[in-house]
């Protein structure tokens, strides 16, 4: 099987460069994580976010196999796994690293076509989520929306009538976990695309994430607003 050096050079380099910054720090520094379990986190975060940069591995599958590279076939406690926003700090910094102007293009890209798609689905209300909303979209990534219909044989019959063929399938409700939710996809542009589809009555829970979390989701008008920003750096 051909051996993908560019892939292992960047894991080599950036190996590398956490490794140098750990000898770099010095003693009295090395406080950083106050306990194992944190530099374990930590460890594990890092591996799992060149997963996600380099191969598009979701972030559970990705934290898996990180575990299990560090930590070898010994069972893992679901406290020693990082949170997603650890990871995706992780993946931001790696992108920085090794993508540098590309990661920006491709994520600028990304966001007008989600925006230009945004505007045909405006009569469903859809939100921006996922890694084109947070900034750490990449190669692999697909663009991922919520729309909140009356009904989802509303936006089944516009996109039929767009000549849009997509597949239908399900996921976890954004709020309620035990409950699923439709899910339809398909290529837009060149572009994977899925919208999850939301009753109408579950915009009451779009604005009740807690103030000190991430944002989840973003309209048209915050989507636009990030592009403008963009634009102006």
């Amino acid at each position: 099987m051909p051996v993908n050096t560019g892939y292992l050079s960047n894991w080599a380099a950036w190996s590398f460069a956490i490794a140098t910054e750990r000898h770099r720090t010095p003693k009295r520094m090395k406080m950083t994580y106050p306990s194992d379990a944190e530099a374990l986190h930590a460890e594990i975060a890092a591996a799992a976010a060149r997963m996600i940069a380099e191969d598009g591995a979701d972030y559970g599958t990705a934290k898996r196999k990180a575990a299990r590279q560090i930590l070898g076939n010994q069972k893992v406690r679901g406290d020693i796994l990082p949170d997603n926003a650890q990871i995706e700090d992780e993946v931001r910094e790696y992108q920085a690293l090794f993508f540098g102007e590309t990661h920006a293009e491709r994520l600028r890209h990304l966001r007008q076509l989600a925006l230009a798609l945004m505007r045909e689905l405006s009569d469903f209300r859809p939100y921006l989520t996922g890694a084109v909303l947070n900034g750490t979209a990449g190669e692999h990534s697909d663009i991922h929306l919520q729309l909140f219909a009356e009904s989802s044989k509303e936006v089944a019959v516009f996109l039929l009538n767009q000549n849009v063929n997509y597949e239908v399938s399900e996921a976890p409700h954004c709020r309620h976990p035990a409950r699923t939710v439709e899910v339809l996809s398909f290529f837009w542009q060149g572009e994977a695309v899925h919208l999850a589809l939301y009753e109408h009555d579950d915009l009451r829970d779009v604005g009740k994430a807690a103030s000190h979390k991430r944002r989840e989701r973003a309209d048209i008008a915050a989507v636009q607003q990030l592009l403008n920003t963009e634009n102006h750096e």
